[in-house]
């Protein structure tokens, strides 16, 4: 194993295993674009079945590093618009370890105002892990714990949401996965009952996302917004975004990651119903200085039908 591998398999332990840092749900950049991931109350709050499709390549030129896949869809209900449904499917990548989560969203709303509406939400689904040992070189090659793989490894979840928002505002506090579960290959237990090797350990992430749509001309809306993730172990994770609408089609923005990078973003409304976006993230850490890492890449496609106007009167920003 060369050593970039060696760096990556390195990473990966000190992610996973039970005495390190805390498991992480998959990062985005266009999180404005990707609520439904996080935030089950966001499910039905564009008024119309939403689809999104997001491919994510993580550190690229680095062997082994994570790349995400996300599709989701979400739609109101009824004719009163309050019970949304929605579905997530990720895909997460990172080394030896393939990870799907497949979730179904639930909301009600309630009208607080002639302009804001107050959601909750909760989302339920499964998580599937595999990890393929055969990937690494072992220093040991006689050691149980990599013996055998872990093939569709599953653990249910369990989360919630809520999520205020006007036509200008929102805000949201979610917890998309409340159940805190050990994953561990069996195969690997010795006659010790106390010898159990854990592979690693969900930990809950909590999000608060906010953000504010201002008119500064008829052809020009800004929009600051932020995502902060928390998880007990790991990091504080603070995304600053400022995008830009130029005549209702073209969207250009910066965003920066507390200390860990800084981004670049565009998005066009290629049609009412259809929108792409694509973000680039550099590292401001050592990482981002490694003549291997190329920088982070994310491209998004958004697909939606209309219910109750032939168009929708004003592309939103979330």
């Amino acid at each position: 194993m060369n050593r970039l591998l060696l760096t990556i398999v390195l990473t990966f332990l000190v992610l996973v295993f039970d005495d390190a840092q805390a498991q992480q749900d998959a990062q985005y950049t266009q999180y404005m674009y990707n609520t439904i991931s996080v935030n089950p109350a966001y499910a039905g709050s564009r008024g119309v079945l939403s689809v999104m499709g997001l491919h994510r390549s993580q550190w690229v030129g680095l062997e082994g590093a994570p790349r995400t896949q996300t599709l989701t869809l979400n739609t109101p209900l009824g004719d009163n618009e309050r019970v949304g449904l929605g579905l997530s499917i990720v895909n997460d990548e990172i080394g030896p370890t393939d990870e799907t989560y497949i979730d179904v969203d639930f909301s009600y709303t309630i009208p607080t105002s002639e302009y804001g509406k107050l959601s909750f939400g909760i989302k339920a689904g499964a998580h599937l892990l595999n990890v393929d040992f055969q990937q690494l070189t072992r220093f040991n090659q006689n050691d149980a714990l990599f013996e055998n793989n872990i093939d569709n490894k599953f653990s249910p979840q369990v989360g919630v949401g809520v999520y205020y928002h006007t036509d200008k505002f929102y805000m949201g506090l979610s917890a998309p996965n409340l159940l805190e579960t050990d994953h561990f290959d069996e195969s690997t237990t010795s006659s010790d009952s106390d010898a159990i090797s854990f592979l690693a350990e969900e930990r809950i992430n909590y999000y608060l996302i906010a953000g504010h749509v201002f008119d500064l001309s008829d052809d020009l809306k800004f929009k600051p917004a932020l995502l902060t993730k928390l998880v007990f172990g790991a990091p504080l994770q603070v995304d600053v975004s400022a995008n830009f609408l130029l005549y209702e089609r073209l969207t250009l923005g910066v965003a920066y990651r507390w200390s860990a990078a800084v981004t670049g973003q565009v998005g066009f409304q290629i049609s009412d119903s259809m929108m792409i976006g694509f973000a680039y993230d550099r590292e401001t850490t050592e990482l981002g200085q490694s003549q291997f890492n190329d920088g982070s890449y994310e491209v998004m496609l958004r697909f939606e039908l209309f219910k109750k106007y032939n168009r929708m009167l004003t592309p939103r920003f979330f």
